[in-house]
Order: structure tokens, then sequence, then C-alpha cells
């Protein structure tokens, strides 16, 4: 596999767009403008972003991919370690013009939150921080990954924070945390060959998966108090938490099994983001 194959793969493609649609909704919702910040935030989120955040990870954590069958493809690169310094040079590169420009261009609130936003994706995997190895951390800061850039497209259009702003956040937040502690079952018994700690491996695949299901709920929940047409997403929570179940009761032994649940997860992803957009069409018609 050619260095730029390798790089594509490490960043995750079927994961671009759940970086870059949190933001280009967050800020064209607020601003209803089409402009530079719009496009070159959506681009930094869409690849660099995830070059970053994946291929940092696929550096570090190249021992305990080896005994993972789920790395090779789509779920995670399995890098060769020729390329580990390329990839991470790259993954550089490719981020520091965008954050130049997004930081010139932004508040100092915005400032803050892009820095806790690069952080928290160079503190999940980096020698020295690995945040994935430190149990309910790694779920927090799995799922920061993915609010922060909404977050940050709201505070670089100076977006009026609301109840309902603050319940849909807290939604997607918890969205991320069982998203993650739900894929983190499915690890367990390589993470655990390989000397990793995390939510899954400490308090085991059971407990987990029912975490994960309160969390789905709750976050479904939240939306509901929302009014039309943001309560409509509430419903968008239902296919995750179903999926889970299944996997109710599920012991360690059989955690690998969970990769079924995990592998309908991406696919929720495109039609939940396909409804999502819908919404905001409707909010931004009625609003404008």
């Amino acid at each position: 596999m050619s260095v730029l194959a390798s790089l594509f793969v490490s960043s995750r493609p079927l994961s671009w767009i759940n970086t870059a649609f949190p933001f280009a909704a967050a800020y064209f919702v607020t601003t209803c403008e089409v402009d530079l910040v719009l496009v070159l935030g959506t681009l930094y989120f869409l690849i660099p972003y995830n070059l970053a955040m994946y291929g940092i990870n696929d550096v570090f954590d190249y021992e305990s991919d080896l005994r993972n069958p789920r790395k090779g493809g789509v779920e995670g690169a399995l890098l060769d370690p020729r390329v580990h310094r390329v990839t991470l040079i790259a993954a550089v590169a490719t981020n520091v013009p965008f954050l130049v420009y997004l930081f010139a261009v932004g508040s100092p609130l915005s400032a803050v939150v892009l820095v806790v936003s690069v952080f928290a994706v160079v503190a999940y995997s980096a020698k020295g921080l690995r945040f994935k190895e430190k149990p309910f951390l790694d779920s927090i800061t799995s799922s920061i990954h993915f609010v922060s850039p909404a977050v940050f497209g709201l505070a670089i259009a100076d977006a009026i924070v609301t109840p309902g702003l603050v319940a849909i956040l807290v939604s997607f937040f918890l969205w991320g945390v069982a998203s993650h502690a739900f894929g983190a079952v499915q690890d367990i018994v390589a993470d655990r060959e390989g000397g990793i700690s995390s939510i899954a491996t400490v308090i085991g695949g059971r407990a987990t998966v029912r975490l994960a299901f309160v969390a789905y709920a709750l976050a479904g929940v939240l939306l509901l108090f929302l009014g039309l047409p943001s309560a409509i997403a509430a419903v968008l929570a239902i296919p995750y938490a179903a999926s889970v179940l299944p996997f109710w009761s599920i012991s360690d032994a059989e955690a690998e099994s969970a990769n079924r649940g995990w592998k309908r997860f991406l696919w929720f992803n495109f039609a939940s983001g396909f409804v999502v957009t819908m919404l905001l069409i409707v909010y931004v018609l009625t609003n404008s």
C-alpha cells in the first residue's frame, strides 16, 4: 500500500462526515451564510482533523492493533511502522494551516474551544497522555472529538446560548459517550491482551452495553423537550439503543460479537445525518 493510500485509510473516510457535519450545521444554522469560514472549517473537520485523530491513534496503538482482527480496513488501519513518522508529519502539516486561519478569524471563546478540541484529539492516543487508557475519561474524550466541532461552529458564529441549544449539545455528548463505550466492548479481548485499559475492560462488556443503552435513551429523551421540528430528532436515538439491546447480557469472552452492532452503527450515522439535514432545512426555512 502506498503512503497516500495508508494515510487515506488511517483517516477513516467513513467517519469524516461525523466531525465535518456538526461544525457545518452549527455554523450555518447560526449564520445562514456560506462563507470562507464555513468552507475552510468544514474542510478542516472533514479530513485534517480526522487524519490527526485517527492517524495518531494508529501510530501509538500499533502493538495492540496487531492483535485486533478488526484492524486493516474501514474500521481502522494497521499502519506499517515505516509510515508512522510520515503519518505524524502529515497530521501536523495538514492541520496547522487550517488552525492558523481558524484562530485568526475567531474570537477568544472559539479559540479556547478549538484548543480543547485539538488537545482532546492528541491526548486520546499520544504517548504520555493516553486518555484512551483512562476508563470513563476515554469515553468522555472520544465524545469531545465529535461534539467540539459543533461547539466551535457555534462559538465562531457567535451563537446565542439558549436552554434548547444546551439540551442539544448535552444530547449529542451522551450519544458520543454511548457510541464510544459500546465500540470499546468489541475490543475487550484485544485490549486486555495488549495491556490497554478502557471503560469496557474495567467494568466488563455487560455493564458497558447497559451504560451505552441508558446514554442513548437519555440522549433521545432530552430532545423530546425541544418542541417541533427538533423533537423529531429524538427518534434517531431508537435505532442506536435497539442496536445494543441484543448484547444486553454479553459476556467478556463473547465481546467480539458486538462488532455486528458496531457495523450497524456506522450505517445509522448516514441515515441520521440525512434526517438531521432535513430538519435543519426546515428550521432555516421557518426561521428566515
